[in-house]
């Protein structure tokens, strides 16, 4: 994809070219945040360098479900789910990452009071919002979807705008649009984050006074600011899915009362749960899934997909990053130091519109009051709790 073949990269980068000029910024974590923040800034003029340890998404990105949806209450989640949701259909290209189009189901089971009434009021909270979402019941939803087995079901919330991709092809073609848009990128190029000036050191000692400095790193960005003697409210912690050949076209599932997940995948379908409520070491932990993983979610799927021909194709584990209340930390955490982490497992489905303000809070001082990084002292004790599950 190029500027000239996308009319949002296209008008981008002529309207936004003097905002950032004469800003010099390096963006820390090459995952989908990193990436797309790195595209705003550069189209609108400033100087960024992109850096990264490894690869373009060799981190949590690379290994992210690709679920995206808006199916959030919350006015504040509404809004981001929503602008995520357009910035992901304007920027798909069959040659660079497709986003398709999918509903997203989320339900409740009959023997699930609690979680049934949480969703229906979330339904309602949702079409207050404007959100495309709808409530159906167990015979609803088998007209709607006849592949599923849904007699188990009390409640079900539908949405609309939603869809999933590849969460490594859309890394790198934000990565490949920062850079024909004048950004530097600098993969396999690990640095350590400084402050009182805001800079990067490299590996050789060599150092790079910016403007200021964007820590995207993901599990690691704890690390990171803890090496320049800042504390953030984050745990990473590891979570698994697979991958298994089988015929599905739609929908997405998520199952509030078992909490796991499945969607669509080129190669059948990809269903995940396995999260540890435990911090895990971003640079020592198990990428393998566990030996009963794959077993025990396929018994799962099957009892939804009964006429579903299973055969595992591969399973692994990647991590997500929590906070006390689990929304994410975006926005200054110091003067001229600029973090996005903590987002419970939604940081790629939310990338497009986090990347966007993330880029308006270093050019224009923008802040999203809920997500400040600073509302946190960095040594809160907190438990770590699944960013999917449905509180009752």
């Amino acid at each position: 994809m190029t500027d000239a073949d996308d009319p949002e990269l296209a008008v981008g980068a002529d309207a936004f070219t003097q905002q950032g000029a004469g800003l010099s910024v390096a963006v820390v974590g090459a995952g989908a945040i990193g990436a797309t923040t790195a595209y705003d800034l550069a189209r609108e003029g400033a100087d960024v360098t992109l850096y990264d340890e490894g690869s373009i998404a060799s981190g949590s990105s690379g290994r992210a479900a690709g679920v995206c949806y808006n199916a959030f209450a919350d006015p504040l989640d509404a809004e981001l789910g929503s602008d995520a949701i357009e910035r992901f259909r304007a920027l798909s290209g069959d040659d660079t990452f497709p986003f398709v189009e999918c509903p997203y189901v989320w339900v409740a089971h009959e023997d699930d009071a609690e979680r049934a009434d949480t969703i229906r009021k979330q339904v309602e909270r949702m079409q207050e919002q404007g959100v495309v979402a709808l409530e159906a019941d167990a015979d609803a939803l088998a007209d709607r979807f006849d592949t599923v087995r849904t007699d188990d079901v009390a409640v079900a919330g539908i949405a609309g705008a939603a869809g999933y991709t590849d969460p490594a092809k859309y890394t790198a073609c934000l990565a490949a649009a920062a850079d024909g848009a004048g950004a530097t990128l600098a993969p396999n190029t690990p640095v350590d984050v400084r402050t009182d000036p805001s800079r990067v050191v490299l590996a050789d000692g060599t150092e790079r006074e910016v403007d200021a400095v964007v820590v995207t790193a993901g599990a690691h960005t704890k690390r990171l600011l803890a090496d320049a003697g800042v504390s953030i409210a984050m745990k990473p912690y590891r979570v698994q899915a697979l991958i298994a050949d089988c015929e599905l076209a739609e929908p997405m599932w998520y199952d509030a009362t078992e909490e796991w997940y499945l969607r669509p995948h080129p190669d059948g379908l990809l269903a995940g749960d396995g999260t540890e409520p435990v911090e895990a070491d971003p640079d020592g932990y198990d990428r393998d899934a566990d030996p009963d993983f794959a077993p025990d979610l396929l018994e799962r799927v099957r009892h939804r997909l009964p006429d579903a021909d299973l055969e595992l194709e591969r399973a692994w584990a990647g991590l997500c990053t929590a906070t006390p209340d689990r929304d994410p930390l975006v926005g200054e955490l110091r003067e001229g130091l600029y973090v996005a982490t903590g987002f419970q497992g939604h940081g790629f489905m939310r990338s497009p519109a986090i990347g966007q303000r993330l880029a308006a809070a270093v050019l224009e001082g923008d802040r999203i009051d809920a997500f400040d990084p600073t509302r946190f002292d960095g040594d809160e004790a907190f438990e770590i709790v699944d960013g999917m599950s449905i509180d009752p």
